[in-house]
């Protein structure tokens, strides 16, 4: 049996509402295990009376066996550019390429051209055994969907950072509601294949909206941000709406534990529903939620970071020549309010008045938001401090302390960057995860690293957790001035000592392992109820074909240990 060829569906008897009653949604635990003995007796059938029918579970052995090019829409607002010599559209885009590329899905998201009328889904086209179609959505509610509602009030809302939200407006949330609509109607047309996987904070409800469009395989959702805190939850408009609609959702996949964490607390505290082991029910049904820390691909950037050193050898060394023998750090980031570049440089500017001509820092910065005035004036802020520290510190000879560049750069160029780099800095305020710390430690030279400092506010601190990287409080300069020093004297014993650690883990779990175990999780995500039995529930076979059948007890008793085994259960 196809793992995706189970649905989460409601019975015709219980229709949906907006919010079910408590004692509506419990289920007496005992009464749940008994049924799961009884099931295991024989044959499963409707007629033997109230028992549980089990989903067969086909073991994953790989994402290729799992996926074929007819089961997996992935959906993001940006698609990337499938070329290593062009630059990425930020971290979500580098972690969906391989997945896209190598699996046979088709990647979805906004096409850049808006429409005057409808969306317009337009015509695939092949990357990789992957296809990539996509969007043009309608031009009257992209600018308030984006620039409004996504990244003026959940942007800095989910980084905790609430005194950067924009005062709401409620046509924001309506048009960040209307392009869900627009973005599930064009997916609809895809509606023959297995799995949907929706990713990020601009498409929170668009689980909600393809269930509304009578979509019945399974959709998993991810999230690249960090989830607040449930006071500062409570900040976002409509919070109570946005959290309800995510529950349409078979599987809400989060970066960290304390992510997932915070968002168990906001279900409890705003709408009064309970976890267990990590899963919900409400009148959507039941809703499993993980952690999954995405990974990247450490091979392919250790082959970047040699031939960069190759083809990029002019431009590193004319870079290197600026230098004017101090050491390199280096900051790779979006130049966005989060990533905590401003206090990277004011702990520079201390590092030099106590050693001055010591080091020098490669600052990459890549324009972003512009046209929202929280990013413009960060960027300004930005230019004021470099020119500042620059002023200061620099020589009459030409030497300037901060090398900023502003544009994108290359994967392939970055990671010779990176390799050239003897300290990778990586402070932002809060981050989902953060691919550049990752991405420093692999295309390190493992006979001579760099050291990485990391925040303790990235999601990659909570992954990368021993002693190898310097963490930091990234709101601190002091802290980072502190670390920047331990790590320009470290010597090469420890250094070597310390990297090793964190390559080993990046290869221990990859971005392919991320997809693979996610793709496995959603494939695997159901037990269902008869749609005559625990009708409040929400679970339920569209019909008595569709109940899977057994044709020995052993391979039931087999999928009731794979569901056990599992370690999550209905509430009682």
């Amino acid at each position: 049996m196809d793992p995706f060829n189970v649905m989460k569906s409601v019975p015709a008897a219980a229709p949906v509402t907006s919010r079910a009653r408590p004692e509506q949604l419990k289920m007496n635990q005992a009464d749940f295990e008994q049924q799961l003995s009884q099931a295991a007796l024989g044959r499963a059938r409707p007629a033997d009376g109230p028992h549980v029918v089990l989903a067969q579970r086909e073991a994953a052995t790989g994402m290729e066996s799992q996926l074929s090019d007819e089961k997996l829409v992935v959906v993001s607002n940006r698609v990337s550019t499938f070329d290593p010599s062009k630059p990425k559209t930020g971290g979500l885009a580098a972690a969906l390429e391989p997945v896209v590329e190598r699996s046979g899905a088709v990647w979805t998201g906004s096409s850049g051209t808006l429409s005057e009328g409808s969306e317009r889904l337009n015509d695939l086209k092949r990357h990789g055994t992957g296809q990539v179609a996509k969007i043009d959505l309608p031009a009257a509610h992209y600018d308030s969907f984006y620039y409004g509602f996504a990244n003026s009030t959940l942007w800095p809302a989910f980084h905790s950072l609430t005194e950067r939200m924009s005062p709401s407006e409620e046509a924001h949330y309506k048009s960040y509601r209307e392009i869900n609509c627009s973005m599930a109607r064009a997916l609809s047309r895809l509606k023959n294949r297995g799995a949907i996987w929706v990713h990020d904070y601009h498409f929170l409800p668009l689980g909600d909206e393809l269930r509304e469009l009578s979509i019945q395989q399974p959709i998993g959702f991810f999230l690249h941000t960090p989830w607040p805190r449930p006071d500062v939850m409570e900040k976002v408009p409509h919070h109570h709406e946005l959290m309800e609609s995510m529950l349409a959702y078979d599987l809400v996949g989060f970066q960290t534990r304390s992510d997932l964490d915070n968002f168990l607390c906001c279900l409890q505290a705003h709408l009064g529903l309970e976890s267990k082991s990590d899963a919900v029910i409400s009148a959507r049904g039941l809703t499993r939620c993980q952690t999954f820390p995405i990974g990247i691909d450490p091979k392919q950037f250790v082959d970047y970071a040699v031939q960069s050193l190759a083809t990029h050898r002019q431009e590193i060394s004319s870079m290197q020549d600026k230098l004017d023998g101090t050491k390199l750090a280096i900051g790779v980031d979006r130049l966005d309010y989060t990533k905590g570049i401003d206090n990277r440089i004011k702990a520079l500017d201390q590092v030099l008045a106590d050693k001055p001509h010591s080091i020098s820092l490669l600052q990459i910065g890549t324009p972003s938001r512009g046209d929202i005035p929280a990013y413009s004036e960060y960027q300004s802020d930005i230019d004021s401090l470099v020119s500042d520290v620059n002023r200061k510190h620099g020589t009459d000879q030409g030497w300037k302390p901060v090398l900023y560049e502003k544009g994108h750069v290359s994967q392939m160029q970055l990671a010779g960057l990176y390799r050239t780099a003897e300290v990778g800095l990586v402070t932002p305020l809060r981050d989902g995860m953060n691919l550049v710390a990752k991405e420093y430690v692999a295309a390190q030279d493992p006979n001579d690293p760099g050291v990485l400092i990391l925040s303790k506010f990235a999601g990659a601190a909570e992954d990368l957790n021993g002693n190898e990287a310097l963490h930091v409080d990234p709101a601190s300069p002091d802290d980072i001035a502190t670390a920047i020093s331990t790590a320009t004297e470290m010597p090469r014993e420890e250094r070597i000592e310390r990297w090793r650690p964190m390559m080993d883990k990046l290869e221990a779990y990859t971005i392919h392992d991320w997809s693979k175990d996610f793709l496995r999780e959603l494939g695997h995500s159901r037990v269902a109820v008869p749609a005559d039995q625990f009708r409040y529930l929400g679970f339920g076979w569209l019909n008595e074909a569709e109940m899977p059948s057994y044709e020995t007890p052993e391979e039931l008793n087999g999928a009731v240990k794979h569901v056990q085994d599992t370690r999550w259960v209905l509430p009682s």
